[in-house]
């Protein structure tokens, strides 16, 4: 089956183009945003971080403390003046929307991932094993994935006029957001500024990637059985995951008191969120944040959530082992796995176990575990 995909796809880019990159600018059709809720809700208080003062030594020094604080609290935090104009990012998220509204069915069949173990083209809805979700419930999810190194596959013929902005989107998030947020991290560790970014190269081999995702209302029929939960709580398998914040609600966070709690919209603003590779370089210090997400509120639950991503890896072939040289892991100790995983290991593990394990009950009310790669792995209901 995969091999005839590959057959299709080679046909329609001899139809429709190659890979190169179109230099002619397209105007997508406007993606127009669904009002922000007006519910009374519990939302998480998170720091809020302007990246702009990240040009000086003495604002980098300031961050570290605050990004330190504000992982420890609660492994979320907001980002600001990260470059980019609310203009241009409402033409990302319109692009975003191409992806999806403007490119048909068959078309999608044809740049679905061909592979259980990577993120890449299209996710359709309704293809994880119900038991991702809830038995006798499919997701109502879509993505498309899409590696840093744009042109290295063939993508639908809508999206093409847009890959050079993807691109530079991929560099602006790569560059001028993870790698200052990188070095405030290794700064929190007293290391090195560099020490992370040199882990996290840009044309390395690795999946750092964009996605454009959108999650779909449900029935109520279905809302019942999973008690509104679209994607069960779990943390993220890379490094720092930037999310482009948008008013449809959804996204919660278990905080340390055991309580789920919404994040706020902020106009413009990045919500950023450590995940397990983090975890694992910094022994701990910045532990990966469980999150999940449900129906959104009531005055916005028959709204599609269109979302924005960039998930950065760590590069393939980094053995993710705390950096013991920190003399902060020296002061306070750290968490330490047996037989550290390469990246390139434990994003493939993750990733071809998510949603076909057989889970078991954790000791945790509503956790479910698996074991990959030595290491146990927490699903949370």
């Amino acid at each position: 089956m995969q091999s005839i995909l590959s057959l299709l796809r080679s046909l329609y880019a001899l139809l429709f183009g190659t890979r190169k990159l179109p230099s002619v600018a397209v105007d997508p059709p406007p993606y127009v945003f669904p009002s922000p809720t007006k519910q009374d809700l519990e939302y998480a208080d998170l720091a809020i971080i302007d990246l702009s003062k990240a040009s000086t030594a003495e604002g980098r020094q300031l961050l570290a403390g605050q990004i330190t604080q504000a992982m420890h609290e609660h492994g979320f935090f907001y980002v600001i003046n990260h470059g980019y104009t609310q203009e241009q990012t409402n033409r990302v998220f319109s692009i975003a929307n191409v992806v999806f509204d403007g490119v048909a069915e068959e078309e999608k069949k044809l740049y679905a991932g061909e592979s259980e173990s990577i993120y890449e083209g299209y996710k359709p809805k309704q293809t994880w094993p119900p038991q991702k979700i809830q038995e006798g419930v499919r997701d109502q999810i879509e993505h498309y994935n899409i590696n840093r190194q744009v042109d290295q596959r063939e993508h639908p013929e809508p999206v093409r006029p847009f890959l050079k902005e993807i691109k530079a989107f991929a560099e602006h998030n790569h560059y001028n957001i993870l790698f200052p947020i990188l070095r405030l991290l290794a700064l929190g560790l007293e290391l090195p500024e560099d020490t992370l970014v040199n882990q996290h190269r840009f044309d390395a081999a690795g999946e750092s990637s964009v996605r454009f995702m959108k999650y779909h209302p449900r029935s109520p029929e279905e809302e019942e059985k999973t008690k509104n939960v679209w994607l069960k709580g779990h943390t993220d398998i890379g490094s720092i995951t930037i999310l482009w914040s948008q008013p449809v609600g959804g996204l919660q966070i278990l905080s340390p008191d055991g309580e789920w709690r919404w994040i706020r919209h902020i106009d413009n603003a990045l919500v950023v969120n450590a995940g397990d590779a983090i975890d694992f370089l910094c022994g701990g210090f910045y532990p990966a944040t469980r999150h999940r997400v449900i129906q959104p509120p009531t005055d916005q639950k028959n709204c599609p959530r269109l979302g924005v991503f960039y998930f950065a890896m760590a590069d393939d072939d980094t053995e993710l082992s705390p950096h013991k040289e920190s003399p902060v892991l020296q002061r306070v100790g750290f968490t330490d796995v047996a037989e550290p995983p390469t990246m390139h290991a434990w994003r493939r593990g993750r990733t071809s176990a998510y949603g076909r394990s057989v889970l078991t009950a954790g000791k945790q009310k509503g956790v479910e575990e698996e074991t990959i790669h030595g290491v146990v792995v927490k699903h949370y209901n």
